[in-house]
């Protein structure tokens, strides 16, 4: 049965969805869906609301995203419910990956924003009378088209991002989890955030091409490689920025020096987290064959210990969107027809109910199979065995992904140097998928994962323009490169280059 289905138009001819459970399929709400016309009327009002917003200058915005902390701590079990009746996870599951994360970034942006987005002074190498500035502006108008694997944290991030920087938002939350996607506006809202500032979209694909087409300053999209392209085509075709945090099948590399009992928990977490619906999620493993056998019997016990339920306490949560199974079971019925063999899990657990798949481990798995190609979002995971770091690396990298990955070694150099090595956005040593939550550090995709980072100061920056001002310092007159250019400027711009370019103290002093 369908998460979302759509319900009879109403007069006004706008499209209406109701909203069921994945985990008990219970009707847990509805939302009308937006047409073009209301998003550019929210368009409007945000151009509108943008520059009163920008002219509290960061520490002003920042007062705005620290009462949001303040209000979300307080409120965390009203917050947490909500999220749950849209994903199906566990309380615990919900309050780690989505409640935690979302305090973090509202209270890193409030405290690091005034400092990384305040005018920078640069000293000039070849004009000493000039004077630079670099200031930060907004963009104006951000759009931003939120997922349903992560439905909270992953529209607030980016918009508390944007706001900070002095922008308005349009936030438009995946269908999947309309519930929860709303929780961003209702926080600001509770906190006395501007109206205009920050508005939801509820709403389909149809919503999510409008807004892309409705004149926005930049698109923060999270989804499919697919949907991502044709984002980026529009966004191109109007000269707008756009960030794009798309697919992933992260591999991970186990060493024959790797902590085994480390590395079995972490593998078992990066692949069964959110039931294998993340990013980050560790979609395949290349263990060294020395330690396969310890390693690959570790694994087995625990993805056998985990828990499945629809309420109380448990570990793995159900697929939130239905459609995935369908993606799950086409990847294993290529993967047994090819000689893949399966140590646990396998099969949908239709006694909880029709979005529910067994946690699972593969092996004699293959770079043939889809399950170690195409990105597979659920509670799989496919284990191969290498002979050293080199085949380890070669199969790792081949892939048409490059989001993020893990490497286990009791060796940091060795470590440190596979994951140079591998061509992801991101890498973790020793550690499970962990770089999204880590706000100080810029995560972005390579290859078909994505463009554009956040987090950092980087991704703070990537919602403003950065505007170079040059001062004159002493008022002189004229310049001896204005009008009129004479033989004897010629002369001396000639000698000028021989020095500061020919010379070692010229270079040096250059």
């Amino acid at each position: 049965m369908a998460i979302v289905e759509a319900a009879p138009a109403t007069s006004d001819g706008r499209r209406h969805f109701t909203v069921r459970s994945p985990a008990t399929l219970e009707s847990i709400g509805e939302f009308r869906a937006a047409n073009a016309a209301d998003v550019n009327q929210a368009v409007a009002r945000a151009r509108a609301a943008q520059p009163a917003w920008a002219a509290l200058g960061p520490r002003g915005r920042a007062a705005h995203l620290d009462r949001a902390r303040a209000y979300l701590v307080t409120h965390l079990e009203e917050f947490a419910e909500r999220i749950i009746a849209d994903t199906g996870r566990s309380r615990t599951e919900t309050v780690m990956m989505e409640i935690m994360s979302a305090c973090d970034v509202l209270q890193y942006c409030a405290k690091r924003a005034p400092k990384i987005l305040r005018d920078r002074r640069v000293r000039m190498h070849l004009m000493p009378h000039k004077k630079l500035r670099i200031v930060c502006r907004p963009l104006g108008v951000v759009g931003i088209i939120a997922p349903w694997n992560g439905p909270f944290i992953m529209g607030l991030d980016p918009t508390a991002q944007a706001l900070v920087a002095g922008n308005a938002v349009l936030l438009k939350p995946s269908e999947i989890t309309p519930l929860a996607g709303r929780l961003t506006a209702d926080l600001f809202r509770a906190v006395g955030l501007p109206e205009g500032v920050l508005q939801v979209l509820d709403g389909d694909g149809e919503t999510g091409a409008a807004l892309v087409e409705a004149g926005v300053d930049k698109i923060a999209f999270t989804g499919s490689t697919r949907t991502g392209r044709k984002v980026a085509e529009a966004c191109a075709r109007q000269l707008i920025p756009c960030s794009l945090e798309l697919g992933g099948k992260d591999a991970m590399i186990v060493c024959e020096d790797a902590h085994v009992e480390r590395a079995v928990g972490g593998a078992v977490f990066g692949a069964m987290f959110n039931a294998g619906q993340y990013c980050c999620s560790t979609e395949r493993v290349y263990v060294a064959e020395a330690v396969a056998e310890p390693f690959i019997q570790g694994v087995v016990e625990k993805v056998k210990s985990l828990r499945q339920a629809t309420e109380g306490e448990f570990d793995v949560g159900p697929m939130i969107m239905p459609s995935q199974l369908e993606v799950i079971e086409r990847h294993m019925a290529d993967a047994l027809a090819k000689g893949a063999k399966v140590l646990v899990g396998g099969r949908r657990r239709a006694e909880l109910g029709p979005n529910f798949y067994e946690p699972t481990v593969l092996v004699d798995v293959t770079h043939e199979m889809l399950i170690m190609r195409e990105e597979t979002f659920g509670p799989i995971l496919p284990i191969m065995r290498i002979q050293d770091d080199r085949e380890a690396l070669a199969l790792a990298n081949d892939s048409s992904y490059g989001l993020s990955g893990t490497v286990w070694s009791r060796s940091e150099a060795r470590g440190l140097g596979l994951a140079r090595e591998m061509e992801t956005g991101s890498v973790c040593v020793n550690e499970a998928s962990m770089t999204f939550g880590a706000a100080e550090a810029p995560f972005g995709g390579w290859k078909s994962s994505g463009v554009g980072q956040v987090h950092g100061e980087n991704g703070l920056k990537g919602y403003c323009r950065e505007q170079s001002i040059i001062l004159d310092r002493f008022g002189l007159r004229e310049e001896h490169n204005w009008y009129p250019l004479t033989r004897e400027k010629g002369d001396v711009f000639a000698r000028m280059a021989r020095w500061v370019w020919g010379t070692p103290i010229g270079r040096w002093m250059s």
